[in-house]
């Protein structure tokens, strides 16, 4: 079980953070993940059409407390019903909780999937982005080579989507950016570093100063491309604060094309060179172009300019984009404390920030061929703790899904009185990844070698919640 150290972190995992953010994340010239990205070729397998062509998933690092948002229980004692209250939404009879209003008219557009049901208590999101949920936090906290691949890296093994684009994103950093450490999730794992996505950097501002992990304080910034590997050792307190990474970005362009360093590139750098400079993908990352009112819509901070962008990057043609929501300064969603007073502060800017990503995909006439997705590792207990939190409880969460051929209006699942444990239809998460290949067309019973040249089921015996699938 993972064990609860002390104060002063932005989660429960006990690990010092370090305040320097390395901009140097791409390593473009020091041969580290990103150079071999486009090394995938096509595989000699036909898959069957899927319904999405893309994926947006949006994780909430720490594990939301279902029970406050999507499975509210208000006939519970108080010490299990808490503070939240329900509201009707655009689904007869399934009310949520009321301070996601734009959530709430689209739910008819939605399916809820009350019962993610696992057994992986650990604070990374391994089981999310993966399938698999055997793990324990001494061999899978950490990133580490033999890892199963997610579900972005399988996505870029098969040569899925077009190529002068990043196919598999991630933002605003890696996982464990807060505290400077790899968590386990989102890698190729054994596939290779070829197949891990594109993480992007981010400095980010607060409102104010917070008062502790559990005080809610709003990260002001956006998503960068990281910068050209020939500044490895600067850091963001260092920048030019006067101008935008993307500007000084653009000055480290044109120094390359004067050194004509670029021709001294290995053949699959310079498709990874021509892949981050390429019009399509500066475009989507410049939202200095988008006007106030749509910067306003999704709520001008981190975790909305990073939705933001993950919609430019769906239009341009990204295959899977996650967005996740961790950062120093109580960005989280581990509420062990003040529980209530975070999702006050929380809710509000997911509520825009969802509400403005799927109406804009449906507008554009892309929800029904892109799938979004809004989870976290697990889901938090029934019982409020003495210090008004909720603590871990992977054995009941949630997942609410909109677009790429999912079922509208549905509602999977049903829990106990205290929305403790699944009563019926618990959906484990394998069968989420499952769910989640069959849109996109990829057959979930496909197999890729481990190391020991075994192979291992990408859905990790899990199978597609059909039911929920239009």
């Amino acid at each position: 079980m993972l064990r609860v150290l002390g104060h002063g972190h932005a989660a429960c995992d006990g690990v010092s953070r370090r305040e320097v953010i390395r901009v140097g994340g791409l390593g473009l010239f020091g041969g580290l993940n990103l150079p071999r990205l486009l090394h995938a070729r096509a595989s000699d397998s036909v898959r069957p059409p899927g319904t999405a062509k893309s994926v947006v998933l949006i994780n909430l690092f720490g594990g939301p407390p279902h029970m406050d948002m999507f499975d509210l229980k208000p006939k519970a004692p108080a010490n299990v019903r808490g503070e939240m209250r329900p509201t009707a939404t655009a689904v007869t009879g399934l009310p949520i909780c009321d301070l996601m209003p734009g959530i709430a008219t689209l739910m008819d557009k939605a399916t809820l999937i009350r019962t993610y049901s696992h057994k992986y208590n650990s604070h990374n999101p391994y089981n999310v982005l993966t399938g698999y949920d055997g793990g324990v936090d001494a061999e899978n906290y950490f990133a580490k080579r033999s890892d199963h691949p997610s579900m972005g890296s399988i996505c870029q093994h098969l040569d899925m989507g077009p190529r002068d684009v990043p196919r598999y994103v991630l933002m605003p950093a890696f996982p464990g950016y807060g505290q400077s450490l790899r968590r386990a999730g989102p890698y190729g794992g054994y596939l290779g570093s070829q197949y891990d996505p594109l993480f992007t950097v981010c400095d980010p501002k607060w409102e104010r100063k917070s008062k502790g992990d559990y005080d809610p304080v709003t990260a002001k910034g956006e998503p960068l491309l990281p910068s050209l590997g020939e500044l490895p050792a600067v850091t963001a307190d260092r920048l030019d604060r006067r101008r935008s990474l993307l500007a000084q970005f653009d000055d480290g362009l044109r120094k390359l094309d004067r050194s004509h360093a670029v021709d001294g590139m290995s053949h699959f750098q310079q498709q990874v060179f021509g892949l981050l400079t390429s019009p399509k993908t500066r475009a989507a990352f410049d939202l200095s172009a988008e006007p106030k009112s749509v910067r306003d819509r999704y709520g001008d901070n981190l975790w909305g300019n990073s939705t933001l962008v993950a919609r430019k990057l769906i239009e341009a043609g990204s295959t899977f984009v996650t967005v996740n929501w961790e950062s120093k300064n109580s960005g989280h969603w581990d509420l062990h404390g003040n529980t209530f007073g975070m999702l006050r502060g929380h809710l509000p800017l997911l509520d825009k920030m969802v509400t403005a990503l799927v109406t804009d995909l449906e507008q554009r006439g892309l929800l029904d061929q892109t799938l979004v997705v809004m989870m976290g590792e697990m889901g938090r207990t029934p019982r409020i703790n003495a210090k008004s939190g909720r603590d871990h409880w992977p054995q009941c969460g949630f997942s609410l899904l909109f677009g790429g051929g999912m079922r509208r209006g549905c509602l999977i699942g049903r829990t106990d009185a205290q929305a403790g444990y699944p009563t019926d239809r618990p959906v484990s998460a394998g069968d989420m990844v499952a769910t989640i290949y069959q849109l996109l067309g990829v057959d979930s019973r496909m197999t890729v070698d481990d190391l020991a040249g075994r192979p291992v089921g990408i859905s990790h015996g899990g199978e597609p919640v059909f039911e929920a699938i239009a």
